[in-house]
């Protein structure tokens, strides 16, 4: 079964392999992204098979004044793509993956996030770099680095990595100094990037290598789990058991993009050791700090160069002026959630969603996603001592919420646009 959203996707948003894409054909309707539970892995959502709520990012932005065309299209493009993740595929290697387009899918992730804060009448050119990254592709041919015929895997996957690493120049790029590694145009244009960025144009390579019919051999690709490794591909048939825990798959990929972008952007990190959520509802209580036992401290207690950081991004981001991202993006950060939910990764999401959209102001929507969190957490043990500590957060939040439902008169208001007129821009 594929993991989809329920809105009608658009038409003209193809792979770049064997089909043609033309920007005009794109649906320009504004899609309304409440999502059903996506059936293709085992830890699926079970809030009672029906409809989660809706997803508020992009009409609170609309509410607030702010122009999504963009970023909706961007969404109903990756939407469009993991919706092609059967439960086969899904756990089918970046190497041979097949049914989603994972290049898209990146560049559209990208293409929503560029939109959401950048503000630009022209959208990120998502048929253009799939154009450049084919154009990587052949000119390993055009560059004279294909391998005599006949010649073993490893001397082809050498060339290959010649030809990437020192004839193109691409390295590898620590995501904490520089959040445009994580994205794939960006990656393509400065050839600097993260080592997913690196493995998804590698795997892309190979799959466009192996169409033109050169690879005549199983490849596979390793990705390294240190700080300076390059993704490498290897013979496939001389793999190892230990080999399996650096294969990427295709879920995994995406899912390991949008939690890195997640906690990137992630408003609330005080306290680096602790959980996202966790950090969120600490702020709940007395703004940056934590929770739990000894570690609990007051908003008093917090260093003054900690609030002077903080005071300091929030002044430049009042008078629109780019600020660093260590300092959090609720846009960027919320973009990544929902993101995450339509993948249906982990419930866990769900209830971080829910801590976003509390800070935002959209209460009756966070009850009802710590309520679908809890539902598909029944009969799930809970031990570790950082999970229970999260599940005692999420019923103070609960209760939290419920006691401002309750106040005479909150149905009648809606804080549509109160989070972003306080927060006009993100930078």
């Amino acid at each position: 079964m594929s993991c989809a959203a329920v809105c009608a996707p658009p038409s003209g948003l193809s792979r770049h392999h064997g089909f043609s894409s033309s920007p005009s054909s794109r649906r320009r309707g504004r899609a309304s992204y409440t999502i059903r539970a996506c059936a293709n892995s085992g830890d699926a959502d079970d809030s009672g098979g029906g409809l989660l709520p809706r997803m508020v990012l992009h009409d609170s932005l609309d509410a607030a004044g702010v122009v999504t065309d963009h970023a909706r299209a961007a969404r109903e493009g990756f939407a469009t793509q993991i919706g092609r993740l059967t439960r086969l595929n899904a756990e089918t290697s970046i190497a041979i993956s097949r049914g989603a387009d994972l290049a898209r899918a990146a560049l559209c992730i990208a293409a929503e996030d560029d939109s959401l804060v950048s503000h630009s009448s022209v959208p990120l050119p998502v048929d253009a770099f799939i154009a450049r990254l084919d154009d990587l592709s052949t000119g390993f041919l055009a560059a004279g680095f294909l391998p005599p015929s006949g010649a073993p895997p490893e001397v082809f996957l050498d060339h290959l990595d010649r030809y990437l690493y020192v004839h193109k120049g691409f390295r590898r790029t620590n995501v904490a100094s520089d959040a445009r590694a994580m994205y794939l145009h960006s990656t393509l244009t400065c050839r600097s990037g993260s080592a997913l960025m690196l493995s998804l144009i590698y795997s892309e390579m190979l799959k466009t290598l192996r169409l033109y019919g050169l690879l005549d051999f199983d490849e596979e690709i390793s990705f390294p789990h240190d700080l300076n490794g390059l993704p490498r591909g290897y013979d496939k048939r001389k793999s190892k058991f230990c080999d399996e825990p650096n294969i990427l798959t295709a879920k995994s990929l995406l899912v390991e993009i949008l939690q890195t972008l997640k906690g990137m952007f992630w408003p609330f990190q005080s306290n680096r050791s602790s959980s996202l959520f966790l950090n969120a509802v600490a702020a709940n209580h007395h703004g940056p700090g934590n929770v739990g036992g000894s570690q609990a401290r007051s908003h008093g207690n917090i260093s003054a160069i900690e609030m002077a950081a903080a005071k300091s991004a929030q002044h430049r981001l009042m008078r629109g002026v780019w600020t660093n991202v260590r300092f959090g993006d609720m846009r960027r950060a919320l973009a990544a959630c929902e993101r995450l939910i339509l993948l249906n990764h982990n419930p866990c999401e769900l209830r971080d969603y829910a801590a976003l959209l509390y800070h935002c102001g959209y209460y009756k929507e966070c009850l009802q996603y710590l309520t679908s969190y809890q539902n598909a957490m029944v009969g799930q043990p809970r031990t570790n001592p950082l999970e229970m500590l999260e599940d005692d957060a999420v019923n103070t939040l609960m209760a939290r919420v419920n006691l401002i439902l309750a106040e005479d008169g909150w149905d009648n208001h809606r804080p549509a646009a109160s989070y972003w007129t306080k927060n006009s821009e993100p930078w």
